[in-house]
């Protein structure tokens, strides 16, 4: 008795294949390679022993799509860490802009915002910290270039936001760009905290940095009339 043969349908047969990887556009490659070379450099701490090759691998591409889209290894380098920091301040500039869009800005507001803008800086920059001190720490060339470039522009950018924000309520900003150095040098420092410290509590942290930034760090000596007599060891006297 012959067998009988079925043969699957066109639908069927559709069914069954595989299905097509979806294509990535320009910018969606672009932004894949530099996680893929985040990744790299900050595992092998080092710009020069890091190769296309390996950065390539990571991504699960050629190197010759690599250099597609970026020139050299060190431009590649350089946006890994430009990138996230650049879109940090978009970020924070933007929330700047629109902190009082809805209603007016209150106290209370004005150290929610605080609070936000440090919890957003301190990850953004714990995230590229070891690309971060590879090329401020590095190449001297490089760091002049990265710092000017970048990040004092962003620092600059951040002053200028915030300066408008006070403008708008007729406030007088004297020092905007000393400001943001300031929150930018804070927020690294916790970043820090955050990447090698055991017991650090960042939400606390965050808190009481933000409520110094907005209400002033030191108590104001004019309080007590008094000042309190040293102990023999420095301490002061309760």
């Amino acid at each position: 008795m012959a067998k009988s043969v079925i043969t699957p349908s066109p639908a069927q047969s559709a069914d069954a294949a595989p299905p097509k990887r979806r294509r990535l556009t320009a910018e969606a490659r672009k932004s894949s390679i530099l996680a893929a070379a985040r990744r790299a450099f900050t595992e092998t701490g080092d710009m020069n022993g890091t190769t296309i090759k390996l950065i390539a691998e990571r991504s699960g591409i050629s190197e010759g799509v690599i250099y597609r889209h970026f020139e050299s290894k060190d431009q590649l380098f350089f946006e890994a860490v430009v990138e996230p920091l650049k879109k940090a301040v978009d970020d924070l500039v933007a929330a700047s802009a629109m902190v009082d869009r809805d209603e007016p800005l209150t106290p209370q507001r004005q150290l929610e915002t605080m609070v936000g803008l440090y919890r957003q800086l301190t990850s953004t920059l714990e995230g590229i910290l070891p690309l971060l001190g590879l090329v401020l720490f590095g190449d001297p060339q490089v760091a002049k270039k990265f710092y000017r470039e970048n990040f004092a522009v962003a620092m600059d950018r951040l002053a200028e936001a915030w300066r408008q924000v006070e403008d708008r309520y007729g406030f007088p900003f004297e020092s905007p760009d000393i400001s943001a150095r300031a929150v930018m040098g804070m927020a690294l420092i916790m970043a820090l905290e955050v990447h090698h410290g055991k017991k650090f509590d960042r939400n606390r942290a965050v808190t009481l940095i933000s409520e110094g930034t907005v209400k002033g760090f030191f108590p104001s000596i004019e309080r007590t009339g008094k000042r309190r007599a040293p102990h023999q060891d420095g301490r002061l006297a309760p």
